[in-house]
């Protein structure tokens, strides 16, 4: 059997030799290991109280640490997001051959995709048409400023095509990224055969990705520190009390997508138990929570995913274009709230029309949040198609992070529900690994065994 370490365990530990008697050698002495749930939970109170200390005594040493050590971990996610995407998406793509009926799977999660960000959508336009967001905060129009890019339909449709291979890898522009995968995944599928050592050679990569991405993971709690701390220090208390209608809205928001509509989705659609769900999306739910990365939690994302009984071959292909496309929080419920929000700071009037056009964009546009942290580009997209003052996006900058960690934990949440569900309508899930699945880490990937033939016929899908 191969060895399978925790992520709350170190990946050099060995097991104590034992002595003939079967006892473990040794002093007997072992530190406990600490489940990485309360590492990121001790994370988070350390960053709050660092940074209170920060902007209350004014250290600027303490300021400046906490700064760069958010930044470098954001840093090293951003590092392995293109060659992840690549080469994730390749091999999705190519891995779609093993399974059974690939292009109705492959749009049938599409579909759901959809389907489950206009029920995200509506809830936030609904929750801001009550509550009006923008009155009473005491900003003005004066307090906006444009940003330097914006994404349009124009910059979105012509955008998708590289001018070249080199620029979507240097620049970080995931949607290139994507369609290039996309087209080599397709490629490889025509060729059969002689694309066999590329494919091999991809795999290989990916494995090699997934594995240095994992090392990143484990300094989640120490990125938290920085990140958190450097929010609290930085904006304080005082600035989320001007955004006190809008934060509750997003977080309130993406709590009844999370908590409310996938609960029902899975009971009254895949027919499975939601609290079992839970338990095993979890790592991936606070992980997500944490980083503010869909691409950087994705390996986790598809390691529960299949711990819920999804087949490994239909996982690996749903998980990477649902952290690419898939995100219920930056992309549907926050830019429905955010154009109320910025409307109401601006006077503008909206109509059925306008709402109608949000709806339009958070389903079709969803792809131009490429994963990363942030949802800038998706909110730009939304203004410029609305005709409302881009100046608005500079309200919402300094608030960004705190609200960027429940969209992104929705985000994940989404991206493994689906396959969830469309992997039980096609009746593929594995129920008996879904109502096992646990609340405990997800274990680092492991290197896969040469594939012996055995007598199961060509196409029958494998369950996690």
């Amino acid at each position: 059997m191969r060895p399978v370490w925790s992520v709350s365990v170190s990946a050099n530990s060995a097991p104590p030799a034992e002595t003939e008697a079967g006892k473990p050698s040794g002093s007997g002495f072992r530190i406990p290991s600490v489940p990485f749930w309360i590492q990121i939970v001790a994370g988070l109170v350390l960053g709050v109280l660092l940074g209170w200390l920060t902007r209350s005594y004014e250290i600027d040493w303490l300021y400046t640490t906490l700064d760069q050590i958010g930044h470098i971990f954001v840093q090293l996610l951003k590092l392995a997001v293109a060659p992840l995407v690549f080469f994730a998406i390749l091999v999705s793509i190519t891995n779609l051959r093993k399974v059974n009926n690939a292009a109705r799977l492959a749009t049938r999660t599409l579909l759901w995709f959809m389907i489950t960000s206009l029920i995200a959508v509506a809830i936030g336009l609904a929750i801001g048409l009550v509550t009006n967001p923008g009155s009473g905060t005491g900003l003005t129009p004066k307090d906006g400023s444009k940003p330097e890019s914006a994404g349009s339909w124009l910059d979105f449709l012509t955008g998708i095509i590289p001018t070249d291979v080199i620029t979507p890898f240097t620049e970080l522009n995931v949607l290139q990224i994507v369609f290039m995968a996309a087209v080599a995944g397709i490629a490889a599928l025509q060729l059969g055969d002689k694309a066999k050592p590329i494919l091999t050679l991809s795999e290989s990569i990916l494995e090699l990705l997934q594995k240095a991405l994992w090392w990143v993971i484990r300094l989640a709690p120490l990125g938290t520190v920085g990140l958190i701390g450097y929010a609290i220090a930085d904006y304080g208390w005082d600035l989320i009390g001007k955004y006190a209608t809008f934060t509750a809205d997003v977080y309130i928001g993406c709590a009844l997508v999370l908590f409310g509509v996938y609960p029902l989705l899975l009971a009254t659609v895949a027919k499975v138990s939601p609290l079992q769900f839970f338990k095993g999306a979890w790592p991936a739910i606070q992980l997500a929570f944490v980083s503010r990365s869909s691409v950087g939690t994705m390996p986790v994302t598809q390691k529960v995913t299949e711990r819920l009984g999804v087949p490994k071959e239909y996982a690996s292909f749903a998980v990477p274009f649902g952290a690419t496309t898939k995100m219920d929080g930056c992309a549907a419920i926050y830019p429905a709230l955010a154009a109320i929000f910025i409307a109401q700071i601006f006077d503008v009037q909206l109509g059925i029309g306008d709402y109608i056009l949000i709806a339009f964009v958070s389903v079709i546009g969803s792809a131009a949040t490429a994963g990363l942290t942030g949802a800038t580009v998706m909110l730009t997209l939304t203004l410029s198609t609305l005709g409302l003052p881009l100046e608005g996006v500079g309200l919402l900058l300094a608030i960004d992070p705190i609200l960027d960690m429940m969209r992104t934990a929705t985000n994940v949440a989404g991206q493994a529900l689906v396959p969830v569900i469309v992997a039980a309508r096609e009746k593929i899930l594995d129920h008996d690994a879904y109502n096992s699945a646990s609340a405990s880490p997800v274990d680092e990937p492991e290197v896969d065994e040469p594939e012996v033939e055995d007598a199961r016929p060509s196409g029958v899908p494998v369950t996690a």
